[in-house]
């Protein structure tokens, strides 16, 4: 062992001599010598040759009761600085003297004595001999004490050195008290001044020549050399590289001094009067009063000085922590378990930093390995430090150095420092970030893990203490899930401003490490060892860095059985957990950021509120780079299995949720279930504007790719593949599925080739898709200019959107028309597929057609429609879709599939003027009306004409020919029918009553046809019917309706002298025979047929049958005579 190395702890040993005068119970050994007068022996100053004055002023005296406050040097210093009681004790003269306040001078003879006295007390080889008197039984515990070459001076300081297991109170008094005299000079110090002399000089830290200093200048000396030390390690300009052996001597002095501040002389001075305003109750000793001041280092009222030496002591500990005296006492035992400081690759220096050891013990907790209570309390103590002072961490200050400059000067103070460049990383001050400062952040961060106590962050602690006290109040202080609370209530009314920004700041790099979450890793480690094959929690791989494993864990969260390889159920809980706090936050999600920096850049710029970047993102998933996109994509995708990791809008939606959704909110694993049923009750009151924008922007990304449906990509995924193969988007997955169901449908085919699952979830998303004219995107785009020009005020969702379409249908663009036309071909096929027409009559359809199928519930509600119970609201909407039917027998199905023969052989020359996406305007139908007078059309198709023929002669707007051609004799002679609530037939009533005054002759031919049709049959007459449905039951009870008979019989009975019919029914006949009269004359019969018709129809008929009868027979007698007499002159002129 070198003789230097040990004695710089022999510099405490040496000054035990002098606690002879303070220790109590010292006897005299047996040679009747005392251990006072061996000290005194030990102690009186020798003659310095350097110095005869100082020799001559202070007379070497060796009597055993020589006293320091005696001689003549100092006798006034110490008469004017210390207390009377301690002038017979050298000791407590000494002390008195050295600890004087720093505006207090002595005389330089007094100094030099001093300085002389502590040189005989470090040099006389006599002192090991009082140390061994003294702590006689402490060294025969300590084993390498006891085995120490006597003589040498190595038995002081190897009790130095183990001063820390000194039980023996006199002995441990001893050490303690001798180690103050020794750091009062760093020249004491056994080679320290051969190791620094050269930097002493070169850094001009001081004078080394004895004696020209006083007390005070020589603690600077050291104080100097740390802090060029400090320079050194943050690489600063123009810093000064220490030899490796005075930095040894450096850090070894600044280890001895850990335990007692006094021993560091220049913190000591310069926070003498902080300690006596923070720390007056702190015991000195065991590094307590260091603690305590750190502690208060960024008080207001903490003066600079001795804030500057107190950074300087905290860089010292950082670099070596065995500097911090309780940090390295209470973590001895756990180092050695764990074998923190054993590893061989490793240069000590990076084995003693403070990081490597937080590191090192962190991984221990992580792992559920025991470490000791009061270790882990050194342990918070030093990362709480960290987090308040960014300076402490060389690598910060190395590699952050222009980001500090740039955007954070100012903030040194409680965090705020590491918070502003948290901020600077995460893109919010408008700069980026140097790659090898974000690596040093992160690395911080690490170390001081201040995921598993937020108290470690003091900013973050300070500026949540109101959320926490009122959101958080039920978890345990300190806890790990404190954190995930805050992150629970982000964006709440419960978060203030400055808690959210700090915590976003801290959030932002705990989610680039997965480790840095505690209660992920805890939960996860088992599971990430074994998929994504990781290694300890402070170690890293290339392979599998710390920011892929989180991206590892969630793909396989979502895993089915036979995907196998899946996570542990607590594991999946966690990541869920992740996953719905990195939603509220694009730049939580490591992964998407670095892939989407561009596109954010590119089409977000403008959208940077809560959660508006990925919907950004997801908008222009077209646009997106690959990269990106596939990342949104995936992740799109998992949150249409799981709806829950978008926390903003769950939050949104909880009034709903709770109301019609807790069933399936309730389910640990949600597989789409929450989302459908959000949708399904969009519209309820409960639901508030938030929830609804989010669900159907939701719904809109739906639509870019079948893959974000999970429960439809679940159900079809085999079909699409199958019979839709290259086809992405899911509308257009939708209407391929939905064509392959109908052609297999009206085929008959024996097997449909869409799956039942598929078929079922087909029509969920059909339903969906029907809502929202967005969530058909061909048809958004092809109405957009429509949509913008005619119903500018209507708003998205509930169908709301096409019902204006529709109602403006002709004043639409050719494109529009033509796609709404579409639609309506399709919901009058499927009337479940309109929206509207199930949203208003919702109750209706479960009062009148709970048995019907989808496909026939329009036709239950015409068929109820004129029922008391029926809602009136219900009732409108079946007439407009009525109204809609009538315009082209296409939208009819019923219609369409009963004439399916009559139409091509009727109408034919209507078909080739059509074209195939407009309407006809009823033409086809009127023909068919005409037909069916004529009593020529098939019994399905005459039974469909027949209730069309009825239903628009209660309602003019269910004939568009009769409201495209009398649409202006309605509003000049029909006005107050028209506007009447309920239509019953008044207005057709009122058109036939005025066929004189109508001019224009389209629009009387249309009369007409109503005149000619109601003789066809009395039911299309409503007016007539309604008068006369008593008679109708009494005289015409066994006759069947339909071809007129009804009507015949009426009119036979009105001629009967002995039928009495009511006098309404009466009248009503009356005017219609008048009626039909005068349109004989108006509008002659337009053929044979149609004259027969008339014949039979009228009143007169058996009198016309009677007179045609007998003009046939007089022509047929006539025809007789004269063929006689042509035959006789033709007979006659032969003869010739």
């Amino acid at each position: 062992m070198a003789a230097c190395r040990r004695v710089q702890l022999l510099l405490l040993l040496m000054s035990v001599s002098l606690c002879v005068y303070s220790i109590q119970g010292l006897k005299s050994p047996s040679n009747g010598v005392g251990n006072g007068d061996l000290l005194q022996n030990l102690v009186a100053p020798k003659s310095v040759n350097n110095n005869p004055a100082a020799a001559a002023a202070s007379p070497i005296r060796r009597g055993t009761s020589w006293k320091l406050a005696d001689e003549e040097a100092c006798r006034e210093d110490v008469t004017r600085l210390c207390p009377k009681k301690h002038w017979p004790n050298n000791l407590a003269v000494l002390e008195c003297l050295q600890d004087r306040k720093e505006d207090t001078e002595i005389g330089s003879d007094c100094n030099h004595l001093l300085w002389n006295y502590k040189l005989n007390l470090t040099t006389d080889p006599k002192f090991e001999s009082v140390a061994g008197e003294v702590c006689k039984s402490t060294i025969g515990e300590i084993k390498e004490c006891a085995e120490e070459e006597k003589g040498k001076g190595y038995l002081v300081s190897c009790l130095v050195d183990h001063r820390g297991n000194i039980s023996e109170r006199q002995c441990h008094q001893y050490v303690t008290k001798m180690a103050t005299i020794i750091f009062s000079d760093f020249r004491l110090i056994c080679g320290f001044m051969d190791k620094c002399r050269e930097d002493i000089n070169t850094l001009h830290c001081g004078s080394i020549s004895t004696g020209e200093k006083d007390l005070h200048s020589q603690g600077e000396v050291i104080a100097c050399l740390e802090k060029a030390l400090v320079r050194e390690a943050e690489e600063k300009e123009h810093a000064h590289a220490i030899q490796d052996g005075c930095k040894k001597a450096i850090m070894r002095v600044a280890e001895l001094s850990a335990d007692d501040f006094h021993l560091d002389r220049h913190l000591y001075f310069a926070c003498r009067d902080d300690r006596e305003r923070f720390c007056e109750d702190t015991q000195v000793g065991e590094g307590r009063v260091y603690k305590c001041l750190f502690n208060h280092k960024f008080e207001e009222a903490m003066s600079e000085k001795c804030r500057d030496a107190l950074t300087t002591r905290q860089k010292l500990i950082a670099q070596d922590y065995k500097v911090s005296y309780s940090l390295a006492k209470s973590c001895k035992a756990d180092l050695r378990k764990y074998r923190c400081n054993l590893d061989s690759n490793m240069p000590r220096a990076r084995e003693a930093r403070l990081s490597y050891l937080l590191l090192c013990l962190e991984a221990a907790v992580h792992r559920g390995r025991t470490v000791s209570g009061d270790c882990q309390g050194e342990m918070l103590d030093y990362r709480r430090m960290l987090m308040e002072d960014y300076s402490l961490s060389p690598e910060i200050v190395l590699h952050c150095r222009g980001e500090i400059e740039a955007h954070c000067s100012g903030l040194h103070r409680k965090g705020r420092t590491l918070h502003c460049l948290m901020r600077v990383g995460r893109g919010e001050k408008g700069a980026s970030m140097d790659s090898m400062c974000q690596n040093a952040l992160q690395t911080l961060i690490q170390s001081a893990d201040p995921g598993a106590d937020y108290r470690i962050d003091r900013a973050l602690n300070e500026a949540c203490e109101s959320v926490i006290q009122t959101a958080c109040k039920h978890i345990r202080n300190g806890d790990p899930m404190i954190l995930s609370c805050l992150m629970e209530h982000l964006y709440t009314e419960k978060m203030v401003q400055d808690c959210e920004h700090r915590l976003l700041e801290l959030q932002y790099f705990i989610s680039r490490d997965w480790k840095l979450d505690p209660i992920l890793y805890r939960k996860c480690q088992s599971d990430a060892s074994r998929l994504c094959h990781t290694h300890g929690w402070n170690e890293t791989s290339e392979l599998m860095p710390a920011g892929a494993v989180f991206s590892c864990l969630y793909r396989h969260a979502y895993r089915t059985e036979e995907q196998g390889r899946r996570l542990s159920r607590d594991c999946k809980v966690e990541v869920q957990r992740i996953l719905h706090q990195r939603a509220l936050d694009v730049k939580l999600d490591p992964d998407l950021q670095k892939r989407c920096m561009t596109d954010l850049g590119k089409w977000c710029s403008d959208r940077t509120e809560t959660g508006q970047e990925l919907e950004c993102l997801q908008d222009h998933l077209d646009d997106l780079v690959v990269d990106c996109r596939e990342v949104v994509g995936n992740l799109t995708e998992l949150e249409s299995e799981d709806i829950q990791i978008e926390a903003l809008l769950i939050r949104a939606c909880e009034p709903v949720i709770q109301t019609h959704c807790h069933d399936v909110a309730d389910n640990q694993i949600d597989t789409g279930d929450l989302m459908e049923c959000l949708v399904r009750n969009k519209h309820q009151r409960e639901m508030n504007d938030k929830c609804t924008v989010g669900v159907t922007h939701f719904q809109l990304i739906q639509m870019k790719d079948f893959r974000f449906s999970y429960k439809f990509k679940m159900a079809c995924k085999e079909d699409v593949l199958k019979l839709c193969p290259n086809i992405k988007k899911k509308v257009d997955v939708v209407v391929c599925l939905s064509t392959t169901v109908r052609n297999d449908t009206l085929q008959d085919v024996k097997e449909q080739r869409v799956s039942l699952k598929c078929r079922k979830q087909l029509r969920v998303e059909e339903l969906e898709m029907s809502e929202d004219i967005r969530l058909e995107p061909e048809l958004h785009d092809s109405c957009k200019n429509d949509i913008k020009r005619l119903c500018n005020a209507v708003e998205f969702g509930n169908a709301q959107m096409i019902e204006c379409l529709k109602e403006h249908k002709k004043q639409l663009s050719m494109q529009c028309h033509q796609k709404i036309f579409k639609l309506q071909e399709t919901e009058m096929m499927d009337p479940e597929l309109d929206y509207q027409l199930m949203r208003v009559c919702k109750q209706m359809i479960k009062r009148f057609c709970t048995e019907s199928d989808a496909k026939s519930m329009l036709n239950c509600l015409k068929q109820n429609k004129n029922s008391e119970l029926m809602d009136p609201k219900c009732k409108q909407m079946i007439t407009k879709r009525q109204i809609t039917q009538n315009t082209d027998y296409r939208l009819n199905p019923v219609l369409r599939k009963a004439c399916k023969a009559d139409i091509p052989k009727f109408c034919q020359d209507i078909l080739r003027k059509a074209s195939e996406d407009t309407e006809l305007e009823g033409q086809v139908i009127s023909c068919l009306k005409l037909k069916y007078v004529d009593q020529r059309l098939s019994s399905d198709c005459e039974d469909q004409i027949r209730v069309i023929l009825q239903e628009s002669a209660l309602d003019y707007r269910l004939d568009p020919q009769l409201q495209l051609h009398c649409g202006e004799e309605i509003t000049q002679l029909c006005a107050e029918e028209a506007a009447a609530q309920e239509q019953t037939g008044q207005v057709e009533e009122c058109l036939k009553g005025n066929l004189l005054k109508i001019k224009q002759e389209t629009c009387k031919k249309e009369v007409l046809n109503m005149l000619k049709e109601s003789k066809a049959d009395i039911f299309v007459d409503p007016v007539l019917h309604t008068a006369c449905a008593l008679d109708l039951k009494h005289h015409c009870a066994a006759i069947p309706p339909g071809h007129g008979r009804q009507m015949s019989c009426l009119l036979e009975a009105l001629e009967d002298k002995r039928v009495r019919l009511q006098p309404e029914c009466k009248k009503r006949l009356q005017d219609r025979i008048d009626m039909w009269t005068f349109a004989a004359k108006v509008a002659p019969a337009e053929g044979f047929s149609d004259l027969a018709r008339q014949v039979l129809l009228s009143p007169s008929k058996n009198y016309i049958l009677f007179m045609i009868a007998l003009a046939i027979s007089m022509l047929f007698l006539i025809g007789l005579l004269c063929g006689r007499i042509t035959k006789r002159v033709t007979r006659e002129l032969k003869d010739r």
